[in-house]
């Protein structure tokens, strides 16, 4: 089998609200691994927001795509590398990984497809669902935004809920998660998500200030640049530290489990350089007995958390733009795991029609 072609095309997809208060849409970079042997892998990454979404593919094109063309796509190990050496000029985190994060995820619904499996079966399969956790809690919602869109989540079944913290009044940020916590009772999971705003200092004190609402994580806490900050808040906090979301590849992993910078890691399968690293990382965390919990694309990285034994939660967003073929459901805050060969998303007729960009 060869790689024929790769096609690609770009979806601004709409964020419903309040979703959409903070990101009007999202927009998916796509890639479509066609061989000669009629398979297709369906590729994809998300660019939240959108901003550099045309930066991703013209990197998939210009130097991606050119390099694969011929090749055996179920030598995925070999094509990743191939990917991961062809630029030595650009540091492989960023736009780089995002392509070949795309790459990757269609490469390996295209191996699924070959054989007639899912990949978590493949992989070696631990459970064949996953809980999940509700995501948003922008900081442009209000705080009746903020206990709907919770209570909905725990209507589902989950028991974990994420709000965002890091306005400029750190005691603004207490009283949104004080009138959260007084909202939903004591008998859920709150986290909080920092999204990299605050300075060391100003983690330190806010998280010390919402310790006693009983919060299960706080995420990002400063510049995924800088590990070794991230690190020190994690020393000095009693609140476990999570973060990972803006990391790449098991070398960026490698830094933040050395410096012992979270207890909880973050990788987002679609920047993080696809289904492929996120094995590798998830694997280096068990060794330290550090949980995984991705960041986005459940209907991705629920294949690699069904096959490891360090398995936390999957991100699921309660207010959802509905893209899929089949969407991903969640039934007493447990997320099953697709039994379609590949990875088993395919976009619906509807949203290739309502979001493709032309």
């Amino acid at each position: 089998m060869k790689i024929k072609a790769i096609k690609t095309s770009t979806l601004n997809v709409s964020a419903p609200p309040p979703r959409n208060t903070y990101y009007p849409h999202n927009t998916y970079v796509v890639a479509r691994i066609q061989t000669d042997e009629g398979l297709e892998g369906l590729g994809y990454t998300q660019l939240v927001g959108g901003d550099g979404a045309s930066s991703v593919r013209a990197y998939l094109e210009d130097n991606l795509i050119p390099r694969l063309i011929g090749e055996d796509p179920l030598h995925i190990g070999k094509l990743w590398q191939k990917m991961y050496d062809a630029d030595r000029g650009l540091r492989k985190k960023g736009i780089p990984m995002y392509a070949i994060s795309a790459i990757d995820i269609g490469l390996w619904d295209l191996f699924g497809k070959s054989v007639g499996r899912p990949l978590w079966q493949l992989w070696g399969a631990v459970t064949d669902c996953v809980p999940v956790y509700g995501g948003g809690g922008f900081l442009s919602y209000t705080v009746n935004d903020l206990v709907k869109e919770a209570e909905a989540t725990f209507a589902i079944g989950a028991r974990h809920y994420k709000m965002k913290v890091g306005l400029p009044n750190v005691m603004e940020n207490v009283e949104r998660v004080r009138a959260l916590r007084k909202a939903v009772g004591d008998d859920v999971n709150l986290l909080v998500d920092a999204n990299q705003r605050l300075d060391v200092h100003t983690n330190i004190r806010l998280a010390n200030l919402i310790e006693p609402f009983n919060i299960f994580w706080y995420e990002e806490p400063v510049y995924a640049d800088s590990i070794s900050q991230c690190a020190e808040v994690a020393r000095r906090i009693n609140i476990p530290v999570a973060t990972g979301e803006n990391e790449y590849t098991r070398y960026g992993f490698r830094d933040l489990v050395e410096q012992k910078a979270a207890t909880i890691l973050n990788p987002d399968i679609m920047r993080c350089g696809g289904f492929s690293e996120l094995l590798k990382i998830s694997h280096l965390a068990a060794a330290y007995d550090i949980q995984i919990a991705p960041h986005l694309a459940p209907e991705l990285s629920i294949h690699v958390l069904a096959a490891i034994p360090n398995a936390l939660l999957l991100e699921w967003s309660i207010t959802r733009t509905p893209i899929w073929r089949e969407e991903p459901r969640v039934v007493d805050g447990l997320m099953s795991v697709p039994n379609r060969p590949g990875h088993g998303m395919e976009f619906s007729e509807a949203a290739l029609s309502k979001y493709l960009v032309k």
